[in-house]
């Protein structure tokens, strides 16, 4: 029996992974259940799949889930000391599923257990690639991917050389606003952006989506993850989500990986990683479908595609830089107090001040920068949207 702790278990990503884990209750030891504010959701998960502990991020809620688990035999904690100490119980498989720079900490905790850590969490390499591929080489742990399209360019390079890769081509649905003129954007609401054509997500990644934010923290993802150039990567707007991505080799073929948009696949992959088993997916009819449409994304839409190229060319902490003011921008985007093309543009003016700050960009990539990185760019995020407001 696999002991196996699913973090950010409330979420989408980890809802799929429990529905997983239930489907086959018999195979799994269920060490660790965490999530946020959805407390009676968490609560449900652990009694229903006999988890050790359940915690919450939020410390004033610990005594709500112990009443949620009162006559259990779960474990009940809160904080983030507890999803660290969650993080780092014993357990053969970690999911990765917290949302944002939160999840980089529990992950570095499983990956010093010598544990696989499925990573949905694409921040996690965003703001400290190095060190955490660093941590799981010297603790023989394992990373799999779970982003979709991650998993599809990992599943296409299996029997590969990666020396014999050209280029690395993941597809984005291109959000809400695809087929919106450009002059529209401005006005764009909250609402309008958290509703996503393809894919059933949370808000947050919903808006990223959008603003392909989300995708432009996965071309940071794929440069440390694959250890290719950013040269050697590229984004199509493909609005069916049929393929996930693509992968060029020298000899001119190009591999594909086509699944319909449910992340049970890519989690399932992870799951069961090396074999292939049996998902609860649809399954593809290409007759039915008629077509798949792909087209270059226009950077004057998406300029969060340009600025993810100059982080991965900075390189240093501006991954931890961008990350932390993309999120802290989408939480001014979501309080209403800046508009939907605002964000783009304080993510940008907090990257050249942090490049025009001696010191700051080129200071050694340890947990510790990381954190104080994230802090303070969340600091001049908001020093700026002062600014503006003025």
């Amino acid at each position: 029996m696999r002991k196996i702790s699913i973090l950010g278990a409330t979420g989408s990503i980890g809802q799929n992974t429990v529905d997983l884990i239930d489907r086959d209750p018999t195979a799994y030891d269920v060490v660790a259940l965490t999530g946020g504010a959805n407390i009676n959701k968490l609560a449900e998960d652990a009694r229903r799949l006999n988890a050790d502990v359940a915690v919450t991020a939020y410390e004033d809620r610990l005594p709500d889930l112990r009443a949620a688990l009162a006559g259990s035999n779960v474990e009940a904690a809160a904080g983030p000391k507890a999803l660290a100490e969650a993080a780092a119980r014993s357990a053969d498989w970690v999911m990765s599923a917290i949302v944002g720079a939160a999840g980089l900490e529990p992950g570095l905790e499983v990956l010093k257990q010598g544990a696989t850590l499925a990573l949905a969490n694409k921040e996690t390499l965003v703001c400290a690639g190095a060190l955490v591929l660093e941590t799981a080489k010297a603790n023989n742990a394992r990373l799999l991917p779970v982003d979709s399209e991650h998993s599809a360019v990992f599943q296409a390079l299996v029997g590969e050389n990666m020396d014999a890769v050209e280029r690395i081509i993941i597809t984005a649905s291109g959000g809400a606003f695809r087929d919106w003129p450009l002059s529209d954007l401005a006005k764009a609401t909250v609402e309008q952006a958290s509703s996503h054509p393809n894919w059933n997500m949370g808000q947050r990644i919903t808006i990223d989506s959008a603003s392909m934010f989300n995708k432009a923290l996965e071309l940071i993802e794929t440069k440390e993850f694959f250890g290719v150039s950013q040269k050697q990567i590229e984004v199509l707007v493909h609005p069916e989500s049929i393929v996930h991505a693509l992968v060029g080799f020298n000899d001119g073929g190009v591999m594909a990986h086509m699944g319909a948009p449910d992340m049970r696949h890519a989690i399932g992959y992870a799951l069961h990683w090396p074999d292939r088993r049996d998902l609860p997916v649809p399954r593809l009819d290409l007759a039915k479908l008629g077509q798949l449409r792909f087209n270059e994304p226009d950077e004057a839409r998406y300029p969060a595609l340009r600025l993810a190229r100059n982080v991965m060319e900075r390189g240093g902490l501006s991954g931890a830089v961008f990350n932390a003011a993309k999120e802290r921008a989408l939480d001014r985007f979501i309080a209403r107090e800046i508009g939907f093309l605002q964000m783009a543009d304080i993510v940008e003016a907090v990257l050249d001040r942090f490049g025009a700050s001696d010191g700051l960009i080129d200071a050694p990539l340890t947990l510790d920068n990381v954190v104080r990185t994230d802090h303070l760019a969340r600091t001049w995020v908001d020093d700026f949207v002062i600014q503006r407001a003025g």
